[in-house]
């Protein structure tokens, strides 16, 4: 005897749970953009004032951090968001190519014998204020974007872990350039966050950033048969 077939269709969120994820995704958009409009704002001042790339950097970032969650806002302001998902990776990377174009060009710059960094302790404060700050935020948005399957959320919310590093790297160069008075730290600080915005914009343009919705959603309940496309949703686990 012949059995019927039965054609099964990977799980996902239902369409009540997918509004939800959507308005937490537009939630942590709203606080990642007032957060780093302000961090923006006092990054490039305090920068500009001790002369310091790095600090320039990271400010630049700011900016292009809020013009990265403005383009996941733009997208889930739809009616369907998932039409939006392509351009609104390519405004990511772009974003993410253009931070590490001019903090390279500056950062050499300064090494070949432009103004030394001075010390600033409005940047030391802003970096440890970023680090204690940006993870929470990050992941959540990874979480909501990874359940929802999309891809420029998660994009999103690696450019705000991006963040993370770059307060680290910056607080290092900061603290290395005012304890010792080492002023190359700064420009190598900024080399740094440049190398790391090139590989995250390679891979938000090759959309890298997400599996499926099925395949998150066995990541988070730990069951590795259904797998990921290049194990992302492990990396972002």
């Amino acid at each position: 005897m012949n059995l019927p077939l039965l054609h099964l269709t990977p799980g996902g969120p239902s369409p009540a749970r997918r509004q939800v994820l959507a308005r937490r995704v537009r939630l942590l958009v709203a606080a990642t953009i007032t957060y780093n409009v302000i961090e923006a704002a006092v990054a490039l001042t305090a920068g500009t004032l001790a002369s310091s790339t790095a600090l320039i950097g990271f400010g630049l970032d700011s900016i292009i951090e809020v013009s990265s969650a403005a383009a996941v806002a733009w997208q889930f302001a739809g009616r369907d968001p998932e039409t939006r998902e392509k351009t609104a990776l390519r405004i990511i990377a772009v974003s993410f190519f253009a931070l590490a174009a001019y903090v390279s060009v500056e950062s050499v710059r300064a090494l070949a014998g432009g103004a030394e960094a001075e010390h600033s302790s409005i940047g030391l404060v802003l970096a440890a204020v970023s680090l204690a700050v940006m993870p929470g935020l990050s992941y959540a948005q990874r979480r909501a974007g990874r359940e929802l399957g999309s891809r420029s959320a998660v994009a999103d919310s690696k450019q705000t872990l991006l963040c993370t590093y770059l307060s680290a790297v910056l607080l290092v160069g900061l603290a290395v350039n005012s304890l010792f008075g080492w002023s190359w730290a700064d420009p190598i600080a900024a080399l740094v966050i440049a190398a790391v915005a090139v590989k995250e914009g390679r891979e938000a343009w090759r959309g890298d950033a997400c599996c499926s919705p099925a395949a998150a959603l066995t990541a988070d309940t730990g069951d590795t048969g259904g797998g990921c496309a290049d194990g992302c949703c492990e990396k972002q686990a």
